[in-house]
């Protein structure tokens, strides 16, 4: 039997165009796909496909949606590129028994990939994934295994995506509000499945709109990868500190991270984005429920539901965690430090262009600028420091990398005593200003060393030490 090829990380499968991620393999990936739900939910409910702007990825959603309709599923197919959490909410619109999308999310552009969406529309759960990947080196040594359908079959039907997803994002803000704001708002979907939607549910009041990388294109230039993270966001970040805005909202490749920048163009960090939706929702909103935060998210998440009476939850990374626990839990928020947040009332799963419209609402509905809203933070929460740096690796290095770690068992870092240590999912160090946390990715050979302290100063030599610890240099 081969090597399998495909192999599920954080949220979904990933892999380098053209080297493991091929028609072949994403055939077998599919008729996995088609055989777990299949068993699972019979037949009689439909399955979604949608994919991104990356390249081939209408191309390798055709192949997914004729494998699932050989297999006699329904296939409601994608008519353009589209945010993952329109796919997931079309889920939950039609009763699909699931659903698949083409897109390697924030990866850089020689990656695509496939997420698995269950009947609820969220990240599919380790074990669903594993299901299906145990299925994949079976149909690769097979013969004629793979059953296919013509796209133009009557199984497969076409359909826009973004209509359905905007209602019901009119549903969860309040858009007129926001409409009559008088806002000058800075967007960049960074060349992906995002562009043009804040803009077209912004159109016809005062609140203008101000969009860059608007344009598909799979190479995503100028850019490390469709991330917005500091690194990746330079000319977004010139051009609202050239300009007179309110704030700038950037998401990823498939939509469902966001990326805040303030009015004068310095950009917010993912944890501390966290901590001010979670204000939003519980100060300024007066909502109440719990909040989930993953093992890389903001301290800020714990004290500020200390403060509202909430309880807190903490999972590994990853929403395959995170959904269903919010589900299970009733959450209000669930979030993770790659900028990732899902909410009550909407998706078990992340959605960056809803959270960009509550971080909008919030400056709408307070008249202060996202610097101002982040002192309010800081005046529950205490002033918190955050960085990650990532390393890429030589493959196959990670064992030895994962080996050093496990042996790892530092008492001092930065000079700091380490208090306790957590190996929820990665190696997490605390000192009495915060922690260090070291991961490697599931889906590229990349290793992320994580820190969030209350003093600054530590940020730096927190770092190192993680470094240090990882035995890896710049």
């Amino acid at each position: 039997m081969r090597d399998n090829p495909v192999h599920f990380g954080t949220d979904g499968w990933r892999a380098i165009i053209a080297d493991t991620f091929t028609f072949e393999n994403v055939r077998a990936c599919s008729q996995a796909v088609a055989d777990h739900f299949s068993e699972t939910y019979g037949k009689e409910r439909p399955i979604v496909v949608g994919f991104d702007t990356r390249f081939l990825s209408d191309e390798f959603a055709q192949a997914v949606a004729r494998v699932l309709a050989g297999n006699g599923f329904t296939v409601q197919l994608a008519d353009r590129p589209a945010p993952t959490p329109a796919l997931s909410y079309r889920i939950i619109e039609v009763g699909a028994c699931g659903g698949v999308v083409v897109t390697s999310s924030h990866n850089p552009f020689r990656w695509n990939g496939i997420k698995v969406k269950p009947h609820y529309g969220g990240s599919a759960s380790p074990e669903i994934v594993a299901d299906i990947e145990q299925r994949v080196p079976a149909i690769l040594d097979a013969e004629d295994t793979i059953k296919d359908a013509p796209l133009d079959s009557d199984a497969i039907s076409r359909f826009d995506p973004v209509p359905g997803y905007l209602e019901t994002l009119r549903r969860q803000v309040n858009i007129d509000r926001l409409k009559s704001a008088g806002l000058n708002v800075a967007v960049d979907p960074m060349y992906g499945a995002g562009a043009g939607l804040v803009a077209q549910l912004l159109d016809g009041g005062s609140t203008r709109v101000t969009e860059i990388h608007d344009e598909r294109n799979p190479a995503f230039p100028g850019i490390r990868a469709p991330e917005p993270i500091e690194s990746n966001l330079g000319a977004f970040l010139s051009l609202i500190a050239n300009g007179d805005f309110a704030a700038g909202i950037a998401t990823d490749g498939d939509a469902d991270r966001v990326g805040l920048v303030d009015e004068r163009g310095a950009y917010v960090d993912q944890l501390r984005t966290f901590g001010l939706l979670v204000n939003y929702l519980l100060g300024e909103r007066g909502l109440r429920g719990p909040v989930v935060k993953s093992v890389t998210t903001s301290n800020m998440a714990t004290l500020l539901a200390r403060h509202y009476g909430v309880p807190l939850f903490e999972t590994p990374v990853g929403f395959k965690h995170i959904g269903p626990l919010m589900m299970r839990e009733d959450a209000l928020i669930g979030g993770e430090e790659s900028g990732g947040y899902g909410f009550r009332g909407h998706l078990p799963e992340r959605d960056g262009i809803l959270a960009g419209l509550f971080l909008l609402d919030y400056v709408a509905a307070t008249g202060k600028p996202p610097s101002e809203l982040l002192q309010q933070v800081f005046a529950i929460t205490g002033p918190h420091f955050y960085e990650r740096i990532d390393f890429d690796l030589q493959p196959g290095s990670n064992a030895a990398v994962q080996a050093k770690l496990n042996a790892a068992k530092p008492t001092e870092i930065a000079g700091r005593q380490v208090v306790s240590d957590d190996r929820t999912d990665g190696w997490r160090f605390f000192i009495p200003e915060g922690w260090l946390l070291l991961r490697l990715s599931g889906t590229e050979p990349l290793l992320r060393i994580y820190t969030e302290v209350t003093d600054e100063s530590l940020v730096k030599p927190v770092l190192e030490e993680g470094k240090r610890l990882a035995g890896v240099a710049i």
